[in-house]
C-alpha cells in the first residue's frame, strides 16, 4: 500500500472514529447523534473545533477539559486510534481502493457494535438497519460498477449467517435478535467478497463465542447470565476481512 493511500485511510479512520464516539454514546440512551454538539461531560461546555481534533487535542490537553480541568475517558482516543488502524488495515488487505472504502467503516461500525453491547448488551437497531440499508446500496453500485464484489453472494450470505443465527436461537435459545440482525449485516458485506470470508467469520464468531461462553462459566457466571455475543461476531468479522483467504487456504490444508 502507498504511502498517500495509508495517510488518507488513516485520516477517515480517525475522523470516522471521532463519529463512533458520538455513537457508542449517545446511540444506547436514544439521543440525536447530529444535535447538540459534544460537550465535557462534567461542566457540559460544548467542545470546540481546536479541541476535537481526533487523539491529537486529547493528548495536548493531557486528557482534561479545557474549561473545568475534568477528566476526559481514554475510551475517546482509543476508539478513534482503533478505527484508524482498522481503515489503514483495510486499505492495505482489501482491493479495489473502492471496495477498501466501503470494507473500511463496515470494520468501524463492527467496533461501535461490540462497546455498545459489551456495555449496554445491546445491538441497536438504530445502527444496523441503517446500515444494512446504505451497504446494500453500495455493493450495488460497486457491482454495478464492476468493482469485483458479487450481489449475489451478499444476498445469500445475509440469509445464510443472518438465517443461520436465527435458526441458533430459536432452537438453542441464549442467543438475542441483535445478534443475528448483526450476523445478517456481516454476511452481506462479507458475502460480497466471497463465500470463505462468510465461513471464516461464521467459523469465527461461533468458535469464539463458544470459547468464551465457557471461560464465564468457569470463573462463576450462571448460565442465566446474559454474555454478549455481538463482540465475538465483529471480532470475527473484522478478522475475515482482513485475512480470510490466508485463514481459508490454511483451514484447508490442514485437512488436507
Amino acid at each position: 500500500m502507498g504511502l498517500i493511500r495509508g495517510a488518507l485511510f488513516g485520516l477517515m479512520g480517525l475522523a470516522f472514529g471521532s463519529f463512533l464516539t458520538v455513537v457508542v454514546h449517545r446511540v444506547p440512551r436514544r439521543e440525536s447523534i447530529v444535535s447538540p454538539r459534544s460537550a465535557c461531560p462534567s461542566c457540559g461546555t460544548p467542545i470546540g473545533p481546536r479541541d476535537n481534533i481526533p487523539v491529537v487535542s486529547y493528548v495536548l490537553l493531557r486528557g482534561r477539559c479545557r474549561h473545568c480541568g475534568s477528566a476526559i475517558s481514554a475510551e475517546y482516543p482509543i476508539v478513534e486510534a482503533l478505527t484508524c488502524v482498522l481503515f489503514v488495515a483495510a486499505g492495505a488487505a482489501v482491493q479495489p481502493v473502492s471496495v477498501a472504502a466501503t470494507i473500511a467503516p463496515f470494520l468501524g461500525l463492527m467496533l461501535a457494535c461490540s462497546l455498545i453491547d459489551i456495555r449496554h448488551r445491546i445491538i441497536p437497531n438504530r445502527i444496523v438497519y441503517p446500515s444494512l440499508a446504505v451497504f446494500a446500496g453500495a455493493l450495488i453500485v460497486l457491482a454495478l460498477a464492476d468493482e469485483g464484489v458479487s450481489v449475489a453472494t451478499a444476498g445469500l450470505g445475509f440469509l445464510s449467517l443472518g438465517g443461520g443465527l436465527l435458526l441458533i436461537s430459536l432452537v438453542f435459545g441464549g442467543m438475542g435478535m441483535g445478534d443475528v440482525k448483526l450476523g445478517a449485516l456481516i454476511g452481506l458485506v462479507l458475502g460480497a467478497l466471497g463465500w470463505r470470508y462468510v465461513g471464516v467469520a461464521a467459523m469465527g464468531g461461533v468458535l469464539a463465542g463458544g470459547l468464551g461462553a465457557v471461560v464465564a462459566l468457569l470463573m462463576g457466571r450462571s448460565r442465566k447470565d446474559v454474555i454478549p455475543f455481538g463482540p465475538y461476531l465483529g471480532g470475527a468479522a473484522i478478522i475475515s476481512a482482513l485475512w480470510a483467504p490466508e485463514l481459508a487456504a490454511w483451514y484447508l490444508r490442514a485437512l488436507i
